[in-house]
């Protein structure tokens, strides 16, 4: 029996009690920490801001986690009125992550129109580094010269122009 009892608080403690709010409007709500996130400058009504919380259940969950989970709750969320996330600011809890003081983090974003389809600047330079490692491929096997490598590598960091 007392084992049992050991072993159900030790479950306890370990996976403790994760918390995530409900989004909400940011002008209508209080924030979760003392301190409200800090937004970036933009010029989005404040009743089109929203905030959504979320804190992990133990010491032994990334932040990194929860806020993948808090913009994944914020990007379906906007998905859902046919909108596209933008996070405006965040505030996270700071280690060590003991003693009850758990990750968390609260997002604050705003769903916006969404624009053309235009690729994340990651992705850019993804696609950037591979064409010119083909060209550089194509220049090592004799079939572009050394001018015209760089007259075509130019022309992709250039934009294509």
């Amino acid at each position: 029996m007392r084992r049992a009892a050991t072993c159900l608080i030790s479950i306890v403690l370990l996976v403790g009690c994760a918390k995530q709010s409900p989004i909400v409007r940011y002008g209508e709500s209080k924030s979760h920490f003392s301190q409200e996130p800090e937004l970036m400058s933009n010029d989005v009504p404040k009743k089109d801001i929203y905030r959504v919380f979320h804190q992990a259940g133990s010491g032994f969950v990334s932040l990194q986690s929860i806020r993948e989970d808090a913009e994944k709750r914020a990007t379906d969320f906007c998905s859902r009125q046919g909108k596209e996330m933008q996070a405006l600011g965040e505030r996270t809890s700071s280690p060590p992550y003991i003693l009850g003081n758990f990750p968390k983090i609260e997002i604050c974003f705003a769903c916006l129109e969404k624009k053309a389809t235009a690729k994340p600047a990651q992705e850019v330079s993804k696609d950037l580094y591979t064409e010119i490692m083909k060209l550089e491929d194509l220049r090592k096997r004799g079939l572009l010269t050394d001018a015209e490598f760089e007259a075509q590598k130019k022309k992709l960091l250039n934009g294509g122009q």
